[in-house]
C-alpha cells in the first residue's frame, strides 16, 4: 500500500506554494499543510495528534522563524513529543552540526534535499511507531497471557483448595463418625444401608466387608441373629421399622439382648429413609438403678432410709384394717458418740453395720428395719400390739447390748427404744414417728438401755421444752441472765483464793431456771456460744472491779471450742475489762479434748501463752484423764464432787483423792475438791493433800457484792451444810 506522508510546512506564502509543488514530482504521496505568517501551528499539531493522524515531519524556514514565530519552535516540539523538525537555514552547511538534537535538524533551503530528508525521517518515525506498536501489542499479549495464566492458576488453586476442604471434611466426618460413643447407621427409603460407623460394627460384632453400603436392614439383622445379639424376626422387624419411618415420627427401641441394654433412636429423614443411633446404656442404666436404690437406702448399712421407711409406713397405714395394729419402734444407740470420739468414725461405721446385722436377725420376715440417720434406727412391726412389740423391743435391746469385737477393739453400747402404735398414737406416718421419737427421748431420760411406750403426757413435755427454747432464745437480749460466784478456799488456811462464776437464768415468769435445764438446751440449739461470750465479758468486768485480786474461773462448753471465735472472745473480754490475764482461769472437761484433740490442745496452748490459766474440771469421770495431763500442762485439777460424796463409803474414793492429790504435787498442779459440804469431808481432803476446796460448807454461789463481803470480812464455816 502506497505511503502518504503528512508534512507541516511553516514559511512564507511563496515558499509554501513552492514546497507544495515540489512534493508531487517523485511519485510519492504527500499531504502538506502549510502555515503562513501570523498563523499558529501549535493547535494544528495538537489536533493532528488527537485525531490519530499526527504530522510525520515539520519543516520550518528561517524566514518564518525569524519574522513571525521566533518563540513557537519549542511549543511545536511540546505539542507532539515525537515530531521531528527540519530547519531550512541558508548557512546550514557552513560549519554547523546539522543535527541539533534527536528531533531538530538543520538543512540548506533545498526542496529536493528537504523532500529526501522528509521521507527518511517520516519512514524512520513510522518504523519506530510500528516497532513501538508491535512492542505494545506484544506487551499487551504478554499481559493478557499472564492474566490468563494467573486466572488459570487461581482457578486451579481454588479447585485444589476445594478438594482439600472436601478431603478434610471427609476426614473430619469419618473421624467424628467413627469416634462416636454411639453406633450410627443411615438407611434409605428402601431400607438399604447408606453409611454406618465403626462403633455400630463393634457393638454387634459385624464385619465391614459384610455390612457395606447397599445391604438391606433385614440382612444385617439376620447376621446379628446368627452372631447371637438379635433374637427377633429380622424381616418382620425391618418391615415394621420401614412402616414406622414412613409415618415420619421418631421411633425408639430399648433392647436388652446379651446382658446389655441398648437404646436405639430411629429418626426419619425428610427425603425418605432414617438415621438410627445405638447407645449402650448398660452402665448408665445400672447407675440409675443404683441412684434409685441409694435414694431410698442407707449407703453404709444397706437399710431403707427415712424416705423409704416413711413410704412403707404410708402403705401399711393405708392397708391397715380396723382391728389391726401397727407398731413403730424408734431405736437409738446409747454412748455411740463416745465410740466415734475415742475410736474414730471408721470403727463407728463398722459398729453401725454390726448393729444392723443384729437387728435383721431379730425381726420377723414381715418387719421393716430402717436407718433414719446417725445412730438412729426404726422398725415397722405390722400387727404388733403393745405386748408383742414390748417383747420385740426387749429382744432387740438384749441383742444390741452384747459386746462387739471390731478390729481388735472391745466395744460395748446399749440401745434405747421408743414405741408408738396406730391407730391409738397416730393415724399418719408423721405422727407415729414423732410420738415414737418422744417415747425414745423418755427412755433415754430414764437411764437408757430401756424402752418406753408413748404416752400423751410426753407430748405436753415436748411442747414445754419447745416453749423453754423460745424463751431461751430471747433471754440474752432481754437481760435475764446473771452470774453468781462460789468461793474457792485454800484448804490449809481457809482463806478465799478465788471463785467460780456460775450462770443463772432468772425468767420473768418461770423464776430461777436450773442450769441443768437450760445449759444442755443452749448447747443443743447453738446458743451456748453467744451466752458463753456474755459470761466471759461479764465475769472479767466484775472481777476487774474487785478490791482484792482473787482469781475468777469461767466454765467453757465443748461447743465454744468448735467456734472459731473463742480466742478472740477470751482476749477481748480480758482487754476490755483490763483484767490481769493470770487472774482468769478457764475450766474445761475431758469431753472438750475428745473432739479434734490436736487442734484443741493447740488452742489451749495459745490461751496459756496469753497468761490465762487452764484447769481440768470433773477430773476422774472420763476415760483418759491421765493421758490429758501428760499432753497439756494444766494449772489446776478439780476433783469431781462424786468422789467427795463417797468419801465416807467403801468405794475407794479416799484412795482416788489421795492419788490425784499426789499426782498434782508431782506435776506441780493445784488440786481443788468440789462439793465439800461437811467438816468431816474437809478434814479428810486436807489429810489427802488437796490444795483447795469448794462447796456449800463455806458458801453457796452468791452475787458479786456478797462475795466481796466474804472475801474482805471472812466467814465461819458451818459444822454441817443444811
Amino acid at each position: 500500500m502506497e505511503e502518504t506522508y503528512r508534512i507541516l510546512f511553516c514559511g512564507r506564502a511563496e515558499q509554501c506554494r513552492a514546497i507544495d509543488a515540489s512534493m508531487h514530482g517523485d511519485g510519492t504521496r504527500y499531504f502538506v499543510t502549510t502555515v503562513f505568517w501570523r498563523q499558529a501551528p501549535v493547535d494544528l499539531i495538537g489536533r493532528a495528534v488527537r485525531s490519530g493522524a499526527p504530522f510525520d515531519v515539520a519543516v520550518v524556514t528561517a524566514e518564518w522563524l525569524k519574522a513571525d514565530a521566533p518563540t513557537l519552535l519549542q511549543p511545536m516540539l511540546d505539542a507532539d513529543p515525537r515530531l521531528p523538525v527540519i530547519l531550512q537555514m541558508a548557512d546550514a552547511g557552513t560549519g554547523h552540526d546539522p543535527v541539533l538534537s534527536d528531533r531538530l535538524m538543520l538543512v540548506p533551503p533545498d526542496d529536493a534535499r528537504t523532500r529526501q530528508l522528509v521521507v527518511a525521517l517520516a519512514s524512520a518515525r513510522r518504523a519506530e511507531e510500528a516497532r513501538q506498536n508491535a512492542e505494545s501489542q506484544l506487551a499487551s499479549s504478554h499481559r493478557a497471557y499472564q492474566l490468563v495464566s494467573l486466572e488459570f492458576q487461581r482457578q486451579n488453586r481454588r479447585l485444589q483448595e476445594q478438594e482439600e476442604r472436601l478431603r478434610v471434611q471427609k476426614e473430619l466426618f469419618e473421624t467424628a463418625l467413627n469416634n462416636m460413643s454411639q453406633g450410627l447407621c443411615m438407611f434409605d427409603a428402601s431400607g438399604a444401608l447408606v453409611v454406618c460407623n465403626r462403633r455400630y460394627l463393634e457393638m454387634y460384632g459385624l464385619s465391614d466387608e459384610l455390612v457395606a453400603p447397599g445391604i438391606a436392614l433385614g440382612d444385617i439383622l439376620a447376621e446379628r441373629r446368627r452372631v447371637g445379639n438379635f433374637d427377633d424376626d429380622p424381616q418382620r422387624y425391618s418391615a415394621e421399622m420401614a412402616a414406622a419411618m414412613a409415618e415420619g415420627e421418631p421411633h425408639n427401641v430399648l433392647s436388652t439382648t446379651d446382658e446389655r441394654t441398648i437404646l436405639i433412636v430411629n429418626q426419619p429423614m425428610a427425603g425418605g429413609g432414617w438415621v438410627a443411633t445405638h447407645e449402650d446404656i448398660t452402665e448408665r442404666f445400672k447407675a440409675e438403678e443404683q441412684i434409685r436404690y441409694l435414694a431410698r437406702h442407707d449407703s453404709l448399712t444397706g437399710l431403707p432410709n427415712r424416705a423409704a421407711f416413711r413410704d412403707e409406713m404410708e402403705h401399711a397405714l393405708a392397708n391397715l384394717r380396723a382391728a389391726d395394729t401397727l407398731a413403730v419402734l424408734c431405736l437409738d444407740l446409747d454412748y455411740f458418740k463416745n465410740v466415734n470420739d475415742t475410736l474414730g468414725h471408721l470403727i463407728g461405721d463398722k459398729l453401725l453395720c454390726a448393729v444392723t446385722e443384729r437387728l435383721r436377725e431379730r425381726v420377723g420376715p414381715g418387719d421393716t428395719v430402717a436407718r433414719l440417720g446417725g445412730d438412729e434406727f426404726a422398725i415397722l412391726f405390722p400387727g404388733g400390739g403393745p405386748s408383742p412389740a414390748g417383747v420385740l423391743a426387749q429382744r432387740l435391746i438384749a441383742g444390741i447390748n452384747q459386746p462387739y469385737e471390731i478390729d481388735g477393739h472391745h466395744v460395748v453400747v446399749s440401745a434405747s427404744i421408743g414405741l408408738a402404735f396406730s391407730p391409738g398414737d397416730g393415724a399418719t406416718s408423721e405422727q407415729l414417728l414423732r410420738n415414737a421419737d418422744m417415747a425414745l427421748y423418755r427412755a433415754k431420760s430414764a437411764g437408757r438401755s430401756a424402752f418406753r411406750f408413748f404416752e400423751a403426757a410426753m407430748d405436753a413435755q415436748l411442747q414445754a421444752r419447745r416453749l423453754l427454747e423460745l424463751d431461751l432464745r430471747k433471754a440474752l437480749d432481754n437481760g435475764e441472765f446473771e452470774l453468781l460466784y462460789q468461793p474457792q478456799i485454800n484448804a490449809a488456811t481457809e482463806v478465799v483464793t478465788g471463785c467460780e462464776a456460775l450462770l443463772r437464768w432468772r425468767h420473768p415468769v418461770r423464776g430461777l431456771v436450773s442450769p441443768a435445764d437450760f445449759i444442755p438446751l443452749a448447747e443443743e440449739i447453738g446458743l451456748i456460744v453467744p451466752i458463753g461470750d456474755w459470761v466471759l465479758r461479764t465475769a472479767c468486768a466484775e472481777a476487774a472491779s474487785w478490791p482484792v485480786p482473787i482469781s475468777i474461773a469461767v466454765n467453757l462448753s465443748p461447743a465454744q471450742f468448735k467456734s472459731r471465735t473463742l480466742i478472740d472472745s477470751v482476749v477481748a473480754a480480758v482487754i476490755q475489762s483490763s483484767l490481769e490475764p493470770s487472774r482468769l482461769e478457764l475450766e474445761i472437761t475431758e469431753s472438750v479434748l475428745l473432739h479434734d484433740n490436736e487442734a484443741t490442745l493447740a488452742l489451749l496452748h495459745e490461751l496459756r501463752n496469753y497468761g490465762i490459766r487452764i484447769s481440768m474440771d470433773d477430773f476422774g469421770t472420763g476415760y483418759s484423764s491421765l493421758s490429758y495431763l501428760r499432753s497439756f500442762p494444766f494449772d489446776k485439777i478439780k476433783i469431781d464432787r462424786s468422789f467427795i460424796n463417797d468419801l465416807s463409803g467403801q468405794g475407794g474414793s479416799s484412795a482416788i483423792i489421795k492419788a490425784v492429790a499426789g499426782l498434782g504435787r508431782g506435776l506441780g498442779i493445784m488440786t481443788t475438791a468440789e462439793g465439800v459440804e461437811t467438816r468431816e469431808q474437809l478434814e479428810l481432803i486436807r489429810a489427802e493433800g488437796c490444795t483447795e476446796v469448794q462447796g456449800y460448807l463455806f458458801s453457796p454461789p452468791v452475787p458479786a457484792a456478797r462475795l466481796m463481803d466474804i472475801v474482805t470480812g471472812g466467814f465461819t464455816a458451818t459444822a454441817e451444810a443444811a
